[in-house]
């Protein structure tokens, strides 16, 4: 018998969203997840204030960018609602093709405590691995809850960037760079 936690992890579909095209009511649940991930305090390049309308903007910005597949977008989904997301840009430089930036994991706060953030970065390492790339590389607030999901997904911190980003409350916090060698 299946505990609750196993049966939640379970109801989460992921996948990608091909070609950057995404329907409106998918656009608005990204840009509700973003709104509410700032809200909360997830360091991913926004401060307060921060609203719907510009978390509507940034996912528009980007659909170019799925679109010419620059960057790929994973979804996580709970009864058929976006609950999460991450990014895995895979347009490096020649030097860097072998190299894949994951970047803006976040979940919904209704999306929380299921294993949704662990499943995308499954999913994300999976997609890294179909598209060659050898190494995955991050950022994330130092001795955050991030960092110890990334730790526990086997990232290896690479070195601590002090006052690197402001904070949602508009404190300088360090960064960790993180990066996972795949096999």
């Amino acid at each position: 018998m299946q505990n609750g936690r196993a049966a939640a992890i379970n109801d989460i579909a992921i996948s990608e969203v091909q070609g950057g095209i995404l329907p409106e009511a998918d656009l608005d649940a990204l840009a509700e997840t973003l709104m509410q991930s700032v809200a909360l305090g997830a360091s991913i390049g926004f401060i307060l204030p921060f609203g719907f309308v510009q978390a509507q903007a940034f996912w528009q910005k980007l659909l170019p960018a799925f679109e010419r597949g620059e960057k790929r977008l994973l979804v996580a989904r709970e009864a058929g609602k976006i609950i999460g997301t991450v990014q895995l840009v895979v347009d490096q430089p020649a030097n860097g093709a072998h190299r894949g930036d994951v970047v803006k994991l976040m979940v919904h706060p209704q999306g929380r405590r299921k294993g949704v953030a662990k499943k995308l970065m499954d999913a994300v390492e999976a997609l890294a691995h179909r598209e060659g790339k050898t190494l995955l590389v991050l950022d994330t607030v130092t001795g955050s809850p991030a960092q110890t999901l990334y730790e526990n997904q086997g990232f290896t911190l690479s070195g601590v960037i002090p006052q690197y980003a402001m904070s949602t409350g508009g404190v300088l916090e360090s960064t960790s760079v993180m990066f996972k060698v795949l096999d």
